[in-house]
């Protein structure tokens, strides 16, 4: 059966853009990549990186977060309020809910500071995060 591999980002969709374009340049056409965006600025950049499909809005992410083997995103998608405010407790909670295994990329808030998190630089951050994707659903080694 084919995966999917959910993203979900806010504000600019910057990190999940990135997210998209690394995991689709490690898993190719075998999985489904789908991009959910707080917002349609989001989305659409998400879906520009090479995501198959995408949807944008609370109850969007809500529903369809529950499609993903593996949840994608910065932090911030699973802290109510971040994202200044874009991430709302009901979608905080569902990602928190998702069937699918959650790989989190350590990216600073400004309410919680992440104690005992190296600095590393993003672009790293962003390949070991999809490579920890392509590994969960099986598409690539451990």
């Amino acid at each position: 059966m084919r995966k999917t591999i959910v993203v979900v980002d806010g504000m600019g969709g910057g990190i999940g853009a990135q997210l998209v374009s690394k995991a689709r340049e490690l898993v190719g056409d075998a999985a489904d990549i789908v991009a959910l965006g707080t917002n349609s600025c989001a989305t659409e950049r998400m879906l520009k990186a090479g995501a198959d499909r995408g949807a944008s809005g609370e109850n969007a992410i809500r529903v369809s977060v529950a499609l993903g083997d593996v949840v994608l995103g910065p932090i911030g998608i699973i802290a109510p309020d971040s994202m200044m405010g874009e991430i709302t407790p009901s979608v905080a909670s569902a990602v928190l809910g998702a069937r699918g295994r959650l790989v989190l990329v350590p990216v600073a808030q400004t309410h919680f500071i992440l104690v005992g998190v190296e600095r590393v630089p993003m672009a790293a951050l962003i390949s070991a995060a999809a490579a920890e994707a392509a590994r969960q659903i099986g598409l690539a080694d451990a």
